[in-house]
């Protein structure tokens, strides 16, 4: 009986080793929210500008973290982020929305610069270099600038706005709200993409304010 019991001891205890071993595993495994880089929470942590060229910027991105993670770097590199934004277009009266580049030939990184990471950036294909300082010393940007080119300044998240810009004068055709389908022309462009259209209601012309993906060109 007692030897029966040490068995089941001994199973149980290694099985409960293993099980912790696995958790602890799972646990050191870099998971796909972290993207394998640090977190970045450090005040050696500064953002920097990086010039790509131009319709390149994700995949010098993509080109870059592998080079990273290649030569084990990546407890020095938190963010590499291509700014954008959503915008709205309208195609034959249907909305679609699109990936816009905020800043087309930039792509944002933070990372602790040194000579070893600057090399490791600075010759990785399609980037031409850093933007600001010297070209052996870079200049960061401040956490400010980083949040205004994430389009987060105000209220961190991206806001969605029209591809078609529009001017005084505009014929337009409103496509969604109460006024769908209405006519009108347009009177003022506010900079928040306002937009002051006067439309024909029961023979009367009425100034009505709309969004500028509510409306298209007439």
């Amino acid at each position: 009986m007692s030897d029966e019991m040490n068995e089941e001891t001994t199973e149980v205890t290694e099985k409960e080793t293993v099980e912790t071993e696995a958790a602890s595993e799972e646990t050191t495994t870099p998971s796909e929210d972290d993207n394998g880089l640090a977190k970045g929470d450090s005040p050696d942590f500064k953002w920097y500008v990086a010039h790509a060229l131009s319709g390149y910027e994700n995949r010098v991105t993509k080109t870059l973290k592998e080079r990273i993670l290649n030569h084990n770097m990546a407890d020095q590199f938190s963010d590499i982020i291509v700014p954008e934004e959503t915008v709205v277009t309208n195609v034959n009266g249907k909305k679609r929305n699109i990936k816009k580049k905020f800043f087309p030939g930039y792509v944002l990184i933070k990372m602790i610069m040194n000579d070893q990471t600057w090399h490791l950036v600075k010759d990785t294909d399609k980037i031409t270099g850093f933007v600001g300082g010297t070209k052996a010393k870079p200049q960061p940007i401040t956490d400010e600038e980083a949040s205004f080119m994430l389009g987060q300044a105000t209220d961190g998240a991206k806001k969605t706005r029209s591809a078609t810009t529009y001017s005084a004068g505009d014929s337009v055709k409103v496509i969604e709200g109460p006024f769908a389908s209405f006519v009108g022309t347009v009177e003022a462009v506010n900079a928040n993409g306002k937009l002051k259209v006067n439309v024909s209601i029961f023979g009367r012309p009425t100034p009505v304010e709309l969004d500028d993906t509510q409306v298209e060109k007439a």
